[in-house]
């Protein structure tokens, strides 16, 4: 079923977002019909049945004294559109997550198709097949059924089910958190940087830079650089930086903001999916035509829901993961030195020999 979801979701998404459709002549020529009319066809029923319950009571014919069977299904009969309105209301909002950039493909695809119903998108017409019915149950609840080519089973959704999910803040179609957004707030907040580099609006400077504390230094106070070469027997210090103690420094934060994630276990899998499975950089899910789809490591919202303590721990492993290696490995890769004698160009052969000599010096080797 998950190769299914990913599949579809990918082909509805693929030919919503294309203008092929435009030179689709076949699709131009015919005429197409959207008029589901889901309102009118659930209400037609009830017009008579409101007239002879009126006219039970006007007449005192009731099926019992009092006329409280009656009164009741007057009422339910005149709260009904209401109930209808609210719920086509939470349903279309939850079923717009699947437009979503970010949405994971692994989310049930027959939502992604009852939106495209509902939207009225080419290709979802009553003219292509498609269909949905509003019916009011005899308990006061209703269900709406979604019927078309795409869905092999019929679709059915029942508003008191619905209501009792946004309730319990669990979503029909699982969000995916921003998990870029988020970080971009989290690197800001973690006090690693140097006076100056967080702006006034929480955003880093574009000459942001880590606090010197922590960076490697030699037992007199002197910067310990890494050489590296540049070619043609030249090459720079670049700074070295102490990674256990930023770790130490930052984890808090991070296992903070992990938390945050986990307390919504259905965005945690989405999140799981779309960025951290694969461990890609943010420019390669820029460059997908899916955000990182996880593929066969992806978590599925029916079997692995909820989460166990090992997947929250690889969860949290793979965060880290991300964040260092899209956000934080900027900051302190190829940084040069602040020193400016020591940022100049020098001859390789003559920089590694002195860097030698002064570990014995330093060492009384």
């Amino acid at each position: 079923m998950e190769d299914k979801n990913i599949t579809n979701n990918l082909i509805i998404k693929q030919f919503n977002q294309s203008n092929a459709i435009a030179y689709n002549k076949a699709f131009l020529q015919q005429a197409s019909d959207y008029e589901f009319k889901i309102l009118d066809n659930a209400y037609q029923p009830t017009v008579q049945q409101y007239a002879n319950l009126k006219v039970a009571i006007s007449n005192n014919r009731c099926s019992e004294p009092g006329c409280y069977y009656e009164k009741a299904m007057i009422k339910r009969l005149e709260e009904a559109p209401q109930i209808s309105i609210s719920f086509l209301e939470d349903l279309i909002g939850e079923l717009e997550t699947t437009e979503d950039p970010n949405f994971d493909v692994n989310n049930d695809y027959r939502y992604a198709v009852a939106n495209s119903i509902m939207k009225g998108k080419p290709g979802f017409s009553k003219t292509d097949g498609y269909s949905v019915n509003l019916y009011l149950n005899t308990d006061s609840s209703q269900v709406i059924v979604f019927e078309g080519p795409m869905l092999e089973f019929p679709l059915v959704i029942n508003n008191t089910a619905l209501s009792s999910l946004l309730e319990s803040d669990t979503a029909l179609v699982a969000p995916t958190p921003d998990i870029n957004k988020n970080m971009l707030a989290l690197l800001s907040a973690l006090g690693i940087f140097a006076e100056g580099s967080v702006l006034e609006d929480g955003s880093l400077s574009p000459q942001a830079t880590i606090k010197d504390e922590f960076v490697l230094k030699n037992p007199d106070g002197s910067y310990d650089y890494e050489i590296i070469d540049i070619g043609n027997g030249k090459g720079r210090n670049i700074l070295k930086f102490d990674l256990n103690k930023i770790k130490t420094k930052i984890d808090p934060f991070i296992n903070a903001e992990v938390a945050g994630l986990l307390s919504s276990e259905q965005e945690a899998v989405a999140a799981w999916n779309v960025y951290l499975a694969q461990e890609t950089s943010e420019e390669e899910d820029d460059q997908m035509v899916q955000d990182a789809n996880a593929g066969s490591k992806a978590w599925s919202y029916e079997k692995d829901l909820p989460l166990s303590q090992d997947n929250k721990i690889l969860f949290e492993n793979k965060y880290k993961i991300y964040f260092m290696k899209n956000y934080l490995k900027q900051f302190i890769t190829n940084k040069f030195p602040t020193v400016k004698e020591d940022a100049a160009v020098f001859d390789l052969e003559q920089a590694r020999d002195a860097k030698a000599q002064k570990f014995i010096d330093d060492n009384n080797l």
